[in-house]
C-alpha cells in the first residue's frame, strides 16, 4: 500500500510536506518546509506532525528555500534521526540558510522581548542557530540523475528543476509505482538552464505558484534602471526585499551591469544578510548549473565581493549602520515576501518617507507583509507597531523563478504518456484550482486541487 499525505502546499503556497506511507509502517517526508503568510498557516510552525518524528524514515528535500526546508531543524529537535537526502547544492545551500533562519530567529525574539510586542512572555524563537546547526548532520548528498536506494524496493532519483541552485524534481519507485513531486518547477531559458524534460510517472505533484498568472513580457532591466535613477534624484533609497539565495546573487550582477552601461547612478549596494558572503561563494563555485550568458557575467566582472561600491552586510552592527545612511542607496535584503529578517528593519525606516521606493522581485504569498503593501495598504504592522506607507511601491514580476501557467502546460506536454492522477499543490487555492482546471480543460487528464491533512491512497 502506498499513500500521500499533504502536510504543507495544499490550500497555501508555502509549508511544504508530503508524506509518503509505504505499507502503513515507514514514512518519508518529501520536503520539510516553515509556513509563511497568514497568521493561521504561521502557527502551524509550532504544532507537531502527524505522525511522530522518530518514526519519520527518510526526508528528501526538492531544494533550499525555507518554505522546503526551513523546519528540518525543529525535525531534528522533536526526534528525526534522518537521513535528509538533497543535490549537493541544496546541501551547501542549507548549511548557511538553516543557521540564518535560526540566527535570525533569535535575533526577531530578543527583539521582541527587548520592545515589549510579543502576545508571549518571554517570545521565544522555533529553533536556534545551535539547534538548527545540529540539523546539518542530517543532510545526505545525492548526485543528480542517480537513483539513491532507500530500502529494497524504494528508491529516489533528484533530476534538475531549474528553479533555483540545487533544486531537484524527486522521482519516487515504490511498490511498482512511480511518484514525481515538481518541488518549485524553474522558468525555460533561465539562467539555471530551465526544468528538465518530464520523465515517465504514473502521480504527479505539481506546482502550482502561478496557477492564475502570466509573467510580464517587458525587458525588466530598463524598468529597474528608471525606478533606481528617479528614486535616487528625489533623494530617496531603494529597498529591495529579496529571497537571500540565488535571487540576491542575480540582482547583485544586475546592478553592476546597469552600473558599467551608465544606464543608472553609481551609488552604494549593500546585500544585508548574515550569511551573504557565504551564499555569493556558493552561487560562483555552482557555475557549472548556470547557462553560458551567467557564466560570462561571472567571468567578465570576478566576485561581487571585490567590488567597489558593494558592501556585505554579516553582523548586526552593520546592518545597524545601513539605516543611518542618508545619501541615495540600494539595498537588498531578506526575507523577499518581508515576512521576518533583516529587511523589516530597512523597511520600518524607509517606508514613510515618500522619496523611497520598495521594489518586490518575487512572489508575494497572500497576507504576507509584501502582499499586503502591493495591495496599496496605508500602513502595516512591523515590529508591533503600526508603520505608515508613504513609499513608492513598485512590482517587478519577471525576477521570478517560477514558471507561470504558460510555462508549465508547455512543460506538461512533453509527458509521453499522462500521469494517471496529478494533484495540484504549492499554490494559493485560486491559483491552484486555476492550474488544475487548466490542466483538465486542455490535456482531459485526472487532476486533484489538494487539500491540508488530505490523504490519498495510490491504488
Amino acid at each position: 500500500m502506498l499513500s500521500i499525505q499533504f502536510l504543507g502546499a495544499a490550500g497555501t503556497v508555502t509549508g511544504s510536506k508530503h508524506l509518503v506511507r509505504f505499507d502503513g509502517e515507514r514514512e518519508l517526508l518529501v520536503d520539510c518546509g516553515l509556513f509563511q503568510g497568514p497568521k493561521q498557516w504561521r502557527e502551524k510552525n509550532w504544532e507537531a506532525l502527524p505522525v511522530p518524528a522518530p518514526n519519520l524514515e527518510w526526508v528528501a528535500l526538492t531544494h533550499a528555500h525555507l518554505d522546503h526546508c526551513g523546519w528540518l531543524p525543529r525535525l531534528a529537535e522533536s526526534g528525526f534521526r534522518g537521513p535528509a537526502y538533497c543535490s549537493s547544492g541544496t546541501a551547501e545551500l542549507a548549511r548557511i540558510l538553516l543557521p540564518d533562519s535560526g540566527h535570525l530567529q533569535e535575533e526577531d525574539a530578543e527583539h521582541a522581548n527587548y520592545k515589549g510586542f510579543s502576545k508571549h512572555d518571554p517570545a521565544l524563537p522555533l529553533y536556534t542557530e545551535e539547534q538548527a546547526i545540529a540539523s546539518l548532520a542530517l543532510l545526505r548528498e545525492a548526485p543528480f540523475n542517480q537513483a539513491v536506494e532507500l530500502q529494497s524496493g524504494i528508491t529516489c532519483r533528484f533530476i534538475r528543476a531549474g528553479h533555483i541552485l540545487g533544486s531537484s524534481f524527486i522521482e519516487l519507485r515504490a511498490a511498482g509505482r512511480v511518484v514525481l513531486f515538481t518541488g518549485d518547477m524553474g522558468r525555460p531559458h533561465s539562467e539555471t538552464g530551465g526544468p528538465s524534460a518530464p520523465p515517465d510517472t504514473d502521480y504527479l505533484l505539481l506546482e502550482s505558484t502561478y496557477g492564475n498568472r502570466l509573467h510580464p513580457a517587458q525587458d525588466p532591466h530598463p524598468q529597474l534602471a528608471r525606478i533606481i535613477t528617479q528614486t535616487a534624484r528625489r533623494g530617496g533609497s531603494v529597498v529591495i526585499p529579496a529571497f537571500a539565495v540565488e535571487r540576491t546573487q542575480k540582482l547583485i550582477f544586475l546592478l553592476k551591469e546597469l552600473m558599467e552601461e551608465g544606464a543608472m547612478p553609481r551609488i552604494p549596494v549593500y546585500s544585508d544578510s548574515p550569511m551573504a558572503i557565504q551564499a555569493m561563494k556558493i552561487f560562483l563555485r555552482h557555475q557549472d548549473e548556470f547557462d553560458e550568458e551567467t557564466r560570462g557575467l561571472i567571468r567578465k566582472h570576478g566576485s561581487p565581493l571585490d567590488w567597489d561600491g558593494f558592501h556585505f552586510a554579516a553582523k548586526r552592527e552593520e546592518s545597524v549602520q545601513i539605516n543611518r545612511s542618508r545619501v541615495p542607496i540600494v539595498i537588498v535584503s531578506s526575507s523577499g515576501m518581508a515576512s521576518g529578517g533583516r529587511v523589516l528593519h530597512h523597511l520600518a525606516q524607509r517606508l514613510p518617507d515618500p522619496r523611497n521606493t520598495v521594489v518586490f522581485v518575487g512572489f508575494q504569498a497572500e497576507g504576507t507583509r509584501g502582499a499586503l503593501l502591493q495591495a496599496g495598504r496605508p500602513t502595516v504592522k512591523i515590529h508591533g507597531l503600526e508603520v505608515p506607507v508613504r513609499a513608492k511601491i513598485e512590482t517587478l514580476g519577471q525576477f521570478s523563478d517560477h514558471a507561470d501557467y504558460q510555462e508549465i502546460m508547455a512543460w506538461l506536454k512533453g509527458f509521453a504518456r499522462p500521469p494517471r492522477r496529478t494533484f495540484i499543490v504549492h499554490g494559493e487555492p485560486s491559483a491552484a484550482q486555476a492550474m488544475g482546471d487548466r490542466v483538465a480543460r486542455e490535456l482531459g487528464w485526472d487532476v486533484h486541487v489538494a487539500q491540508y491533512l488530505e490523504r490519498i491512497e495510490l491504488t
